[in-house]
């Protein structure tokens, strides 16, 4: 730009020659190249005539030959010069604009972190880690997340797999204060920030205007699915398809009508979390669901946490080192193909609903694991089309069981999370108390359980069976009894050996296969 224009301040951009001031009050829109409305201030330097103020578009040529006779007839200067000096800030503005929509479109850009070789040698070496899991879920521990460890460390892998062509996605349910939030927040600052995409509240139609590669492997973290209920919808088909496509209609410069496409690609790797106890079907079955544990164990290393961070004794910058030290350990991950040789022996428990999708689930975290492990996994390349691939080992498959133990407990489970803790705390305070039966004015003094909640869980546990009202005759008061104590129990025990069996099968066949034994043999033993 040219020495005689000062943008020194945006909103009062000057522009001056030897003979006139020009100022454009008020600044310039960066939006909308094919206009330039401002506001101009024009006065003759070292001159008491007062200026001449007006609104115009520059790029009008009616409303600019009117303002220069305008000028020109109150400053009593030639309409050449004033001519020539507008043409001149005119051209000045172009560039100020231009420059700013480039500036613009840099800071929206991610800021991508290069590593250096130490860093990059530091980040190998943990990923070469013999127990790579728990020397993770230390890392997660050390950077500010409290207990949870099964839960921050299956989040945190199902997070790596935004780098995947089918990424996998979670959704946190709890009820209000149990820091789900506080969850997802701490562990997606483990991932690199220029993969994560945060939202607070999303419109009907926010997806569809991202640009058409913005989402691309993205980890996009929701703070409050139930502010973001009427965006589901593309969300999902986004989680599904990998793609969205919108059609809209726009005039052009010509006033003339078209229909436009609006695509976005994925995939997209999704977390959010919820108060609800119960989610709609469709988003459900496309998410890993997990239930934050409300113990008063994690209530008390919570406060003893926030105790020792209020007296100063938590190193914050610390946490932010482990934070970085895992964003470059993501980093230098490189998307792979994974193949599962197990995958015909591996079969979820019968018990699990909808298992079609469950089990396409099961075997996508598996690849996770692995996908994770690759810095320790032996490259191999296909014969037919020579593409570089790694294989899971049966060691990913016992990690994975062990982690996911629990989601598929919850899939299996006809109760609600929250009832199903209820049910759980129940059972205990009535083994406790040596009784089967109970009234709602005992449970709700001994839980500390709300009314109305109670009544809730009361309502579905009777229609399932779980519990039985009965009406005391002599008091003319209801009881309640419960009926099943020991299916969790059962459930458990039934998911736990349906893994076990399968994983044994695998074993037992490899084995055999190192024995030469032949398909006969195999069967009869």
């Amino acid at each position: 730009m040219s020495k005689n224009f000062n943008s020194d301040n945006s909103e009062q951009l000057i522009y001056q020659n030897d003979l006139l001031q020009l100022t454009v009050l008020g600044g310039i829109k960066i939006e909308g190249l094919d206009r330039m409305r401002s506001t101009l201030k024009v006065e003759e330097r070292e001159s008491s005539r007062p200026p001449v103020r007006h609104n115009l578009d520059l790029y009008n040529d009616t409303q600019l030959e009117k303002f220069i006779r305008k000028v020109a007839e109150r400053l009593e200067i030639g309409t050449s010069v004033i001519a020539a000096s507008l043409s001149e800030l005119t051209e000045e503005l172009e560039k100020f604009r231009l420059e700013k929509i480039k500036e613009q479109q840099e800071n929206l850009k991610p800021k991508v972190k290069k590593l250096n070789l130490g860093e990059i040698e530091e980040a190998e070496t943990f990923l070469q880690s013999e127990n790579l899991l728990e020397e993770t879920n230390k890392l997660l521990d050390d950077s500010g997340i409290v207990g949870e460890e099964v839960n921050r460390l299956l989040m945190y892998l199902i997070f790596t797999t935004r780098k995947l062509e089918k990424p996998l996605h979670i959704i946190s349910l709890g009820s209000s204060g149990t820091g789900k939030t506080y969850l997802q927040e701490k562990v997606s600052q483990c991932i690199p920030t220029e993969d994560v995409l945060n939202i607070t509240t999303l419109s009907d139609n926010a997806f569809y205007y991202f640009g058409k590669h913005d989402l691309k492997y993205k980890l996009i973290v929701i703070e409050d699915l139930d502010g973001a209920s009427n965006a589901l919808y593309p969300l999902r088909e986004l989680q599904t398809k990998n793609r969205i496509v919108k059609t809209i209609v726009q005039k052009n410069s010509q006033g003339e009508t078209k229909t436009i496409y609006l695509v976005v690609e994925g995939p997209v790797s999704v977390a959010g979390a919820t108060t609800k106890e119960q989610i709609y079907e469709d988003n459900a079955n496309r998410c890993f669901l997990i239930y934050l544990d409300e113990s008063d164990t994690q209530d008390d290393k919570i406060m003893a946490y926030q105790r020792l961070k209020a007296a100063g004794k938590i190193n914050s910058y610390e946490q932010k080192e482990i934070q970085e030290f895992l964003q470059n350990t993501q980093r230098i991950l490189k998307p792979i193909k994974i193949v599962n040789p197990f995958a015909e022996a591996l079969v979820l428990p019968k018990a699990v609903f909808k298992p079609r999708r469950t089990n396409e689930h099961y075997l996508q975290f598996i690849e996770a694991i692995t996908f994770y492990h690759q810095y320790q996994r032996e490259k191999q390349h296909d014969e037919q089309t020579g593409e570089e691939y790694i294989e899971v080992t049966l060691e990913d498959i016992e990690n994975a069981n062990r982690l996911l133990k629990t989601v598929l407990l919850r899939k299996s489970d006809e109760l609600t999370g929250a009832c199903r803790n209820y049910l759980e705390s129940l059972k205990a305070h009535l083994k406790e108390k040596k009784k089967a039966t109970f009234t709602n004015l005992e449970i709700r003094t001994q839980l500390r359980i709300k009314e109305s909640t109670l009544r809730n869980y009361h309502n579905q546990l009777q229609i399932l069976g779980y519990i039985k009202r009965k009406k005391d005759i002599k008091t003319k008061s209801y009881t309640f009894e419960l009926r099943i104590t020991k299916d969790y129990e059962t459930l458990q025990k039934n998911i736990q050996t349906a893994l076990d069996k399968a994983l044994q099968r695998i074993k037992k066949s490899i084995k055999d296969s190192e024995n030469n034994l032949p398909v006969e043999a195999l069967d009869r033993k």
